[in-house]
């Protein structure tokens, strides 16, 4: 069992998974939020706002690891994801660590259903995809000059445990197990990569184990694309009920995703109008590991919110 503190900046599902996943590899782990609020056995939880460079500095004092899973609103992201980039790096530099850092595929802009890997093009198109590719160019250059060693770890949209606010999450499971209606995105019969939760986690934790890994992206362990159609169709064998779903040709509001998410949103809905296609095999083959098969993810899924939906409101 190794003593070295890893930090976890952001405890949305992917940084409390991860926080989870580090406790049970033996580090000594604290997770970072601006309310303290996390609230997990053997990990230390810190109140820090990280757009503050003090706040950042000090939340992560004394660690080894720092991953950044901070996310913000969308409507917030193209004004505060660079506040916050500059701040965590300032911070890990200030305390020697090495930084992971969770990141998406909006860098790679339209793909016209070419296979994405990690030598693919960026040529994002959307704001909010060009704000990333800025991001992740930054990250690569504060590695390159000596500032940081950085590893940047990508994932396709996330589902799985705590997943709600994701095209595969809170719209889909519950309305699976009830007999509600369920949403989806754009072309439901085109092959789109979906991460499991837990599989980001691992992959996360393995590239902050291992010093190695720095300075490059890598796409983390990502399940071989299937239609969303096939995804739907696999919760259905689970859940032993078929599924309604209503799709959105376009961009409009549902449900939770109001007005506002989806105005912003907009801009990257060409990821459901075209094949959406993630390849991981660089990483498996790197460490010797597999995604979780899809039915079993989902199977698991579904179990999470089944438990999730018996629990007393409040």
């Amino acid at each position: 069992m190794t003593t070295d503190l890893h930090v976890v900046l952001g405890t949305g599902p992917a940084g409390t998974t991860l926080a989870e996943e580090l406790l049970r590899h033996g580090h000594a782990v604290r997770a970072v939020d601006r309310r303290g609020t996390a609230r997990l056995d053997g990990i230390a939880p810190v109140a820090a706002d990280v757009r503050d460079p003090e706040a950042a500095m000090n939340a992560v004092k004394g660690a080894a690891v720092v991953y950044h899973c901070v996310n913000v609103p969308y409507e917030q992201q193209v004004e505060v994801m660079p506040r916050i980039q500059e701040s965590v790096l300032a911070a890990a530099g200030a305390a020697g660590a090495r930084l992971v850092v969770i990141d998406t595929l909006y860098p790679y802009g339209p793909t016209r259903g070419t296979v994405m890997t990690e030598e693919t093009p960026w040529r994002a198109v959307a704001a909010k995809g060009r704000m990333r590719a800025d991001l992740d160019r930054r990250y690569l250059d504060a590695h390159a000059s000596g500032r940081v060693q950085v590893t940047l770890g990508r994932a396709a949209d996330f589902f799985g445990p705590r997943v709600f606010n994701s095209s595969l999450g809170a719209t889909v499971f519950p309305a699976a197990l009830t007999g509600e209606t369920a949403l989806a995105l754009g072309d439901i019969d085109l092959p789109h990569s979906y991460s499991y939760i837990r599989d980001v986690a691992a992959g996360l934790a393995l590239l902050g184990e291992r010093p190695d890994t720095s300075g490059r992206v890598w796409h983390l362990p990502t399940a071989p694309a299937v239609s969303t159609r096939r995804v739907h169709e696999l919760i259905a064998e689970v859940t032993g009920r078929p599924l309604a779903v209503d799709v959105l040709a376009e961009p409009r509001p549902w449900g939770p995703f109001d007005d506002v998410f989806m105005e912003e949103y907009a801009e990257l809905f060409y990821q459901y109008l075209e094949p959406q296609i993630m390849d991981s095999s660089a990483f498996e083959q790197a460490f010797g590991v597999q995604p979780t098969p899809l039915p079993d993810a989902l199977a698991e899924t579904v179990a999470w919110y089944t438990a999730a939906l018996r629990q007393p409101a409040g």
